[in-house]
């Protein structure tokens, strides 16, 4: 077994060099799972229910920043926030919460790829792809959640649309933007909510639970890609899932910047690069899952995750190269195949 505690690292897109992650409360989120889930699991259960998220989230993120406006400038230095890329002023977004909820002038940085057919990230992340097919090179053995349980064991249609297609697994952590924007166009043909946890998405926790992100809180988007405007690529489930200190999803599709947010339902036409939802607060993650044989992914995304030169703790856990790159929301990370 790898050491929960061993450095994790990730390849940034923009510069292809290793980067190391500094994980917020590692040492103590670590030793919730790998002690507490074993020996008090009464603890370990309280810990991660939706409760003790919600009052973490509040400690963590609503109390005002009191530091002053030196310390608020470093605060905001620290977390790799761009002033300029945000539509409130610095001095406006003085709360942890309101620094987590900002919105960004997307339109302008963070530019869409031309080409109807390819797919982008739905947030500012770090990913991973794989595939369900167990004659697929990318297939990961159900390691990050079970395909059943993730998408809902009494969904019948859906688990039989996406058998054996591809995924993408894109991880927000609480300093990223935490707008996710719509990866791909169509038409949604289904959403439901499926109750669960709130589970840590940090690398050492993820690898010591199994199956983690199925067993969390999650919404479920199901898009038709196949008509008239749309990206092309078949069915597509977009699904945001909850985690550690993360109170809520809110749904507010905006066909123009933030201007008229209206709640995602059935039947609704959606534009990709579009802003969706919004998690609040704390660390997430979003899973793209395709149709079989529908999609391929950017090269260089493939190409990171076999670097052996990055040392990350999913590569040490499962014995195999597995590197996840950063990405921005917007950016190409496939196409049509």
């Amino acid at each position: 077994m790898a050491d929960p505690l061993s450095p994790h690292q990730y390849i940034d897109r923009q510069t292809r060099r290793v980067t190391t992650e500094h994980l917020i409360a590692d040492p103590l989120i670590n030793r919730l799972y790998s002690r507490a889930k074993e020996s008090t699991p009464l603890l370990f259960k309280a810990a991660t229910s939706r409760r003790m998220s919600a009052i973490l989230g509040f400690l963590n993120f609503d109390l005002p920043l009191t530091a002053g406006s030196r310390g608020h400038a470093s605060r905001i230095k620290s977390m790799g926030i761009d002033p300029a890329e945000c539509l409130d002023s610095t001095d406006a977004l003085d709360t942890a919460r309101k620094l987590f909820e900002r919105k960004i002038r997307y339109w302008q940085c963070r530019p869409m790829p031309d080409g109807a057919d390819r797919i982008v990230s739905p947030a500012d992340a770090r990913m991973i792809v794989g595939s369900f097919d167990h004659q697929d090179a990318l297939f990961l053995k159900e390691k990050f959640f079970s395909f059943h349980e993730l998408i809902g064991a009494d969904r019948h249609a859906w688990l039989k649309a996406f058998a054996g297609g591809d995924f993408a697994l894109f991880r927000l952590t609480p300093d990223k933007y935490h707008y996710n924007h719509l990866p791909v166009s169509g038409q949604v043909t289904d959403m439901y909510t499926i109750d669960g946890s709130c589970h840590s998405c940090n690398p050492g926790a993820v690898v010591s639970m199994v199956t983690p992100f199925s067993k969390n809180r999650r919404v479920v988007t199901v898009i038709d890609t196949d008509v008239p405007g749309g990206t092309g690529v078949g069915r597509v489930a977009m699904i945001e899932i909850v985690a550690m200190m993360i109170g809520d999803i809110v749904q507010c599709y905006s066909a123009s910047a933030y201007d008229d947010p209206m709640a995602v339902s059935p039947g609704m036409l959606v534009e990709k690069g579009c802003p969706k939802s919004l998690y609040r607060p704390g660390s997430s993650v979003d899973v793209l899952i395709f149709e079989k044989n529908r999609v391929v992914f950017s090269a260089d995304i493939l190409a990171n995750m076999r670097r052996r030169d990055a040392t990350s703790r999913y590569t040490l856990h499962f014995q195999s190269p597995l590197v996840e790159t950063d990405v921005r929301v917007r950016s190409e990370i496939g196409r049509k195949k």
